[in-house]
């Protein structure tokens, strides 16, 4: 990662002095001047440079991607790639950043992007053509879809066993409008309870109120892992169905934003060219989290395609 830092500052520092200065790159090794700090930042990175910090958005029960740990602290797979992307906005800004963590639910986090309130949103958010409109996202950083978390013993074992049974989802996700596009497509005539974050819709199925709660597959078995922490390594609950969604995440930030789309695709093509990514995966997804238990799910075969793209430099 430092090898890493060292080489984006120098290629940043040689961008921005040959674009303030009007010079060829070439010139540059002519020169002795020290580069200051850059005065053509517009948009997200002018804001930062300013304020001297990031506001990252961050969810409280996305688990492993961004949640709280024991310590009340933002962890997870999202927020560690959201710290190499604070990173390189500081190295693009000539400055340090701090980072001002800003709790985001599922329903507040576009608008809190759309309106300045944070700047980069790190949490379990699918990129879509509909949410394009509004924002703009990284490249993808992970393969989920929509799955059905029910107790174990329970009768239902895909959407068809819902007709007339109550679902849990949470506001403003992708997996409520799957749901009710199934419930109206193939007259399940479904009771759906919308709740406001994944951990109070997880609550609805503990407490009896819901026969099955529909979310992305990893966040359900990031429940599971976190319920066997608390339950003598057992669980009550699993994870059933077919894929009823196909659900890719990103990174979100502000549309229109070209100096600092350059800066995340470029943070997220040295992330995969160093293995960083790969990295982070192992270490949320295979190893044992914060709670003493692991999710065991292995990097997809498609996932694995993404990333050895990614890694490929654009000529």
């Amino acid at each position: 990662m430092r090898a890493m830092r060292l080489i984006r500052k120098l290629s940043m520092a040689t961008v921005l002095l040959t674009g303030l200065l009007g010079l060829p790159q070439s010139a540059l090794a002519q020169t002795d001047a020290t580069p200051a700090a850059p005065a053509a930042l517009t948009g997200t990175l002018a804001k930062v440079r300013e304020a001297g910090a990031v506001a990252i958005g961050y969810r409280e029960s996305s688990i492993p991607f961004s949640y709280l740990s024991a310590r009340n602290e933002p962890i997870g797979y999202s927020i560690e790639l959201c710290k190499a992307l604070v990173e390189a906005m500081g190295d693009a800004v000539h400055k340090t950043l701090a980072i001002q963590w800003v709790p985001v639910t599922s329903e507040s986090r576009i608008d809190a992007v759309v309106k300045g309130q944070v700047d980069l949103e790190c949490g379990s958010t699918t990129s879509n053509l509909e949410r394009q409109k509004r924002v703009s996202f990284s490249p993808t950083m992970f393969i989920s879809g929509t799955k059905l978390l029910v107790r174990k013993g329970s009768p239902v074992r895909s959407y068809t066993d819902l007709a007339g049974k109550t679902v849990a989802v949470t506001s403003g996700t992708t997996n409520e409008k799957t749901m009710r596009d199934l419930s109206a497509r193939f007259k399940l005539g479904l009771n759906i309870v919308v709740s406001r974050d994944h951990a109070d819709s997880f609550a609805l199925v503990k407490a009896g109120k819901a026969d099955a709660f529909a979310t992305d597959d990893v966040l359900l078995y990031g429940f599971i892992a976190q319920d066997k922490s608390t339950a003598q390594g057992n669980s009550d609950y699993q994870v059933v169905g077919d894929f009823l969604s196909y659900d890719p995440y990103g990174v979100m930030y502000r549309k229109d934003d070209p100096q600092l789309a350059k800066v995340v695709n470029d943070t997220f093509h040295d992330l995969a060219e160093q293995g960083e990514i790969e990295r982070q995966y192992k270490r949320w997804f295979l190893r044992k989290l914060p709670s003493g238990t692991s999710l065991d799910l292995p990097m997809s075969p498609q996932l694995e395609t993404i990333i050895q793209t990614m890694a490929v430099k654009a000529e």
